[in-house]
């Protein structure tokens, strides 16, 4: 899956540069949408994200291309590869970086409840 965002001034810090922050924030949205459109019905809350090293700043006016590819399946869990490039090319020099996003699937209660109910 590939989403796109444009960086405003509302996602920059005092310096100019997007916040971390928010760049994770987008990164746990798509990759919960890549989840939800996999398996409609279901209800994922984020366990986790690995080492998160961020590459390259990002400045304001920047498209952000966002590849998301499921992972891994477990029985209660699934993981995403998010890649994060800076605007429209996958090249090397454009990369900001990647991380994985963990999900587990839950129920109404916010029990652990199996992927394939």
């Amino acid at each position: 899956m590939e989403n796109h965002k444009l960086v405003l001034p509302e996602h920059l810090n005092h310096y100019g540069f997007l916040f971390g922050g928010q760049l994770l924030k987008w990164v746990d949205e798509y990759a919960y949408i890549a989840a939800s459109m996999e398996y409609p019905g279901s209800n994922f809350v984020t366990i986790g994200m690995d080492n998160v090293e961020f590459r390259k700043s990002v400045r304001q006016g920047t498209i952000l291309k966002f590849m998301v590819e499921k992972n891994r399946e477990g029985t209660t869990s699934l993981q995403y590869l998010v890649h994060v490039y800076r605007s429209n090319k996958l090249e090397e020099s454009n990369f900001i970086f990647s991380t994985r996003v963990t999900f587990v699937r839950v129920d109404e209660n916010g029990r652990k409840i199996s992927i394939k109910d």
